[in-house]
């Protein structure tokens, strides 16, 4: 019975990759497997909302990058919350925001509206990235502002994509953006006013509405969870913010981030800093703590011909990663993305989810095997 429920399992993975000819692909390889960590997942991966984008980095003999994507019950319309995935885009459209203003640089300090300390950019950025900062993130989207970030992604063909609220924060879905008073390095400061943002409109999506209960004041509300004016940033428009802060030369001109050469490798190096470099406790965030793709399940030190430059997410049940994998000793190089939700007993902001015993675990096997693979080709 056990062999013909992994036949069944294995069949219906192929299906799902299509059948255009016997060709495998690593990811299809990946998913197959019979690894716990992996079989626990994909014995129900529709139970697990799982979703992955893998993308197989091809170099011709100019160097010129081009991509191949192979996918996993991808699917824009069914909607997973994205967690502080999007702080991606808040910090690299606060520096694209900052690049209209003169005599400012990613080290340029600002103060917001009832607030007494300075702040750097270039702080807050790494913060966002080194241990995923909630209260960074929400200082630079005070000044980046939800409408700037949301037209901004649509400019770029980052579709579909709606930031509306803030993350852990006393005024979350307050979408006015507070003045912001900015010291450019002439001396001079730039007032910013405060900015009304566009009103927050719900969400009209599959899924919306999750699980059977949720916790509210200490209290359990006897009906599903209602995301529909939550955040939106599917995996594929994830994955594609990916690419172009990356590869920004296999874009349109149009659909690249408006950030200098020398912005752009600040924002590579702190995707890929990691807590200690970055000033952090070591005891209290390992290596992992941030890169859920082969190293989420482990307190095991990331060696230093490996560099993983990428943006998790996690709440309510939900894990996200999305990482560009590079390990310039091997010659290896990938883009992988995934979601899933571990949440077994349906009940959402409970605290009460799977991220150690199964989430954890199955991504940081997912990211070993893909890199494994890409190893041995």
């Amino acid at each position: 019975m056990k062999i013909f429920r992994s036949l069944i399992i294995i069949a219906l993975i192929i299906l799902e990759f299509g059948c255009s000819g016997t060709r495998k692909n690593i990811l299809q390889e990946t998913l197959a497997s019979d690894n716990p960590k992996i079989k626990n997942v994909m014995s129900k991966p529709d139970d697990f909302e799982l979703q992955i984008i893998y993308t197989q980095i091809s170099r011709d003999k100019n160097n010129k990058v081009s991509f191949k994507d192979f996918t996993y019950h991808l699917n824009a319309g069914n909607y997973f919350y994205p967690a502080s995935t999007v702080k991606f885009p808040i910090a690299i459209l606060a520096l694209e925001k900052l690049n209209t203003i003169d005599n400012t640089s990613k080290d340029t300090q600002y103060i917001i509206e009832g607030q007494a300390d300075k702040l750097r950019f270039s702080d807050e950025i790494s913060k966002v990235f080194a241990v995923s900062d909630n209260v960074a993130s929400t200082n630079l989207l005070e000044f980046a502002g939800f409408d700037y970030v949301n037209e901004s992604m649509a400019a770029k063909g980052l579709t579909p994509f709606k930031l509306s609220h803030r993350l852990s924060t006393s005024n979350p879905s307050d979408t006015k953006t507070k003045a912001v008073i900015l010291y450019a390095e002439n001396s001079a400061m730039v007032n910013l006013p405060a900015f009304a943002n566009k009103s927050n409109q719900a969400l009209q999506l599959k899924n919306l509405k999750k699980g059977i209960g949720y916790m509210k004041n200490d209290t359990l509300i006897n009906e599903p969870f209602d995301f529909s004016n939550k955040n939106y940033y599917p995996l594929e428009t994830l994955h594609n913010t990916m690419k172009r802060i990356v590869f920004p030369e296999t874009f349109k001109e149009s659909e690249r981030f408006k950030i200098s050469e020398k912005d752009r490798e600040f924002i590579l190096f702190s995707m890929q800093n990691l807590p200690k470099n970055a000033g952090y406790d070591s005891e209290k965030y390992e290596d992992g703590y941030c890169k859920f793709f082969m190293f989420g399940d482990t307190k095991e030190n990331i060696p230093s011909n490996i560099k993983i430059h990428n943006k998790v997410g996690n709440a309510y049940g939900t894990l996200i990663d999305c990482a560009y994998i590079i390990d310039s000793e091997n010659k290896i190089e990938f883009i992988v993305s995934a979601t899933l939700l571990v949440n077994k007993d349906e009940i959402f902001n409970d605290d009460n989810y799977e991220y150690d015993t199964v989430g954890l675990p199955f991504l940081g096997e997912l990211g070993r095997q893909l890199y494994a693979k890409n190893l041995k080709k």
